[in-house]
């Protein structure tokens, strides 16, 4: 296991936008693939976007031109650049880090709350 730790939620209004980290101590972060995933209110987890060891982005169609994920390999941490907010965008957002070795390891979870 991971132990990975998100920060930057918060509240913002609708058109705004917030940049969420996920950060480890653990050097092994340069090999996992990192996902971010969030659960609005009665709803399933729903992953938003991901990015490989290598670079690959995947984004889901709903954040798709607005959301944008990163990584630093050399300071173990990614990050999610959330522009464009809207109230769907409202959820806990998880980060997750995944290898075939160790499986996924999951942080905490932010919130982010997008309201005028």
């Amino acid at each position: 296991q991971v132990q990975l730790v998100e920060s930057g939620g918060g509240l913002v209004q609708p058109g705004g936008s917030l940049r969420l980290s996920c950060a480890t101590s653990r050097s092994i972060f340069r090999v996992l693939e990192m996902r971010w995933y969030r659960q609005a209110p009665g709803k399933q987890r729903e992953l938003v976007a991901s990015i490989t060891r290598d670079g690959d982005t995947f984004y889901a169609d709903a954040v798709k031109g607005r959301f944008t994920i990163s990584r630093d390999n050399a300071k173990n941490t990614m990050a999610l650049q959330m522009t464009s907010l809207k109230s769907d965008d409202t959820a806990v957002y998880y980060c997750m880090g995944y290898s075939s070795t160790l499986g996924g390891s999951w942080g905490q979870g932010t919130q982010v709350t997008v309201s005028s």
